[in-house]
């Protein structure tokens, strides 16, 4: 029998080590799992890893320098990077410092967790270096290589994929049962108060002009808790602020998405990666036009998938559904039938990783970015990551300060944090908060 592939995940959000560990189970179906949290803002709570709902083997907490330790003591066959550009980029120097020349050393792979709207040049010539970039879509794909090919980068590595965590029912009405409509809210799409204050205004006015519907405010994460985007403005704390409360037939919730989705019959979003998996299931799905169609806000993504309402239109009975043609070329095939029959769009990022798997020695890794092509943007993104400008760990980088323990870590962290979020909202007399700060 042969032995199960040892795969490693390294991941920075709650979002990001979802994407990581499906797609590890889809590459590499039989393995073992060890997982890792990159340390920082965004490094998820034990509640964010539940609710996502995908298990390691062994979990841990490490720096981008113990990270690099790990790989070069323990024998990994496939590294997932599920992380922001900037990390991968270290990662994949902090690699290429590790095995200079041709070896026996780990698959790299990496790419993005959901919808690429924002920094395609800039995100994907960090990932530049990984063995496979995967790309979510034949749409993905294209644009991929043709950043890459204009670089002069070798584009080989991009490879077509589909979102991992594509799944679930197919929608059915919903009956008997009481019509449920889920806005999914983002943590940074809109990011202005007013905005965001809108919306949920208007969700709740949908919930009081129809209230035989059950209208369900899909939360990202609990107060206080990060994810990949930094939350300004709460919905929890907006919905506090709505005269009168929220209507009995509206509510905020948490968990799952899929098992959210489940019970939906109706997806309104501004541009969430939501959208794609509620669309996969046939669930209709909205895509906000109140606040426009802008870049900034990432609905202009969805231009030609037949989605774009209001909630106006939303209000007057509209039940948007996807153009397939749209849908194809976004990687969202339609849900298996009964079977569980369906395209497999992981065949060819499979046989891939199989070929370099079976290679006697890889290649060092080799990033676009080096000292000679970024002399001036290289080495700030490896030193926020403690690595020298060669890639090797700077002095202290790879283990905690002598004495230091996970707790003190993790309140120097959380102190860090109350800082930023004082001078953020122009709050007086933080100096109490750096004092402390320097006292641990």
């Amino acid at each position: 029998m042969p032995e199960r592939k040892r795969v490693a995940v390294l991941a920075d959000s709650d979002t990001r080590w979802k994407w990581g560990a499906l797609t590890a189970r889809r590459l590499v179906p039989d393995h073992q799992l060890t997982g890792f949290l990159l340390r920082g803002r965004a490094t998820p709570t034990a509640r964010q890893l539940g609710e996502v709902g995908v298990r390691a083997d062994r979990l841990s907490e490490v720096t981008c320098a113990e990270f690099l330790a790990e790989i070069e003591c323990e024998r990994y066959d496939v590294v997932v990077l599920a992380l922001v550009g900037g990390a991968v980029q270290a990662v994949l120097h902090g690699a290429r410092a590790l095995w200079p020349a041709p070896a026996r050393r780990p698959v790299l792979v990496t790419g993005y967790v959901g919808v690429v709207y924002e920094k395609l040049a800039d995100g994907l010539l960090l990932r530049h270096g990984a063995d496979l970039v995967l790309a979510n879509s034949r749409h993905d794909a294209e644009r991929f290589r043709a950043v890459y090919e204009g670089a002069g980068a070798d584009a080989a590595a991009v490879t077509e994929t589909a979102l991992p965590f594509l799944g679930g029912a197919p929608y059915e009405p919903a009956g008997s049962r009481a019509h449920t409509v889920v806005f999914a809210v983002q943590p940074s799409v809109p990011d202005g108060r007013a905005d965001r204050a809108y919306l949920l205004e208007r969700a709740a006015g949908h919930a009081r002009l129809h209230p035989e519907r059950e209208v369900l405010i899909k939360l990202r994460s609990r107060p206080g808790e990060h994810t990949t985007h930094l939350e300004e403005q709460p919905y929890q704390r907006l919905a506090e602020r709505i005269p009168g409360g929220l209507p009995a037939n509206c509510r905020l919730v948490y968990g799952n998405m899929g098992e959210v989705l489940d019970g939906a019959d109706l997806l309104v979003t501004v541009s969430s990666t939501a959208a794609l998996e509620s669309l996969h299931r046939s669930i209709p799905t909205a895509i906000l036009t109140d606040l426009g169609i802008r870049e900034a806000l990432g609905n202009h993504h969805f231009l030609g998938s037949g989605c774009l309402a209001s909630w106006d239109q939303i209000d007057s009975g509209l039940l948007p559904e996807g153009d397939p043609v749209w849908l194809a070329a976004q990687g969202v095939p339609p849900p298996a039938g009964a079977d569980g029959a369906g395209p497999d769009a992981y065949a060819v990022a499979r046989a891939k990783a199989a070929g370099l798997l079976a290679a006697a020695r890889l290649p060092s890794p080799a990033p676009y970015y080096t000292r000679t092509t970024a002399p001036g943007y290289l080495p700030g993104i490896l030193a926020r990551h403690h690595l020298a400008p060669d890639g090797t760990p700077l002095p202290g980088a790879a283990r905690p300060a002598a004495g230091e323990s996970r707790l003190r870590r993790r309140l120097r962290a959380h102190l860090r944090e109350a800082a930023r979020g004082a001078y953020r909202h122009g709050v007086q007399r933080v100096a109490p908060v750096i004092r402390r700060l320097g006292e641990l």
